[in-house]
């Protein structure tokens, strides 16, 4: 767990990236908020923070006295707003720093190009 951010938040970020990443597929249950609080060890109030933002955001939904599973089409609405954020956060920023050192737009794509290939 990262000390900086709130526990909730990285729960919510670790059950995104799951299902991201096919560990949890469309339809499946999630882990409950006792599981994730056991696992943790944390207040189970805190981890039903983290699944409620999921449920808020139509990623999972709640099956009365069953659990929380993931939504139908959850992953594609997940990487799209990962690809907006990454957008903003990352690309934005960096153009603009690269505008500020002369750097252009055909010079990045190549230093990224050849930092890919050096990774």
């Amino acid at each position: 767990m990262d000390e900086s951010r709130p526990i909730f938040l990285q729960i919510a970020e670790q059950i995104e990236n799951d299902i991201i990443d096919g560990v949890i597929a469309e339809g499946a249950q999630i882990p409950s908020t006792n599981e994730f609080a056991a696992f943790y060890r944390i207040n189970p109030a805190t981890a039903l923070k983290g699944v409620t933002r999921l449920v808020d955001d139509g990623i999972v939904v709640k099956r009365r006295g069953i659990g929380m599973f993931v939504t139908e089409g959850a992953r594609d609405r997940l990487v799209e707003r990962r690809r907006a954020d990454f957008s903003a956060e990352y690309l934005r920023p960096l153009i603009i720093e690269a505008e500020k050192l002369g750097i252009t737009i055909d010079d990045l794509a190549a230093l990224i190009r050849a930092e890919r290939i050096a990774s």
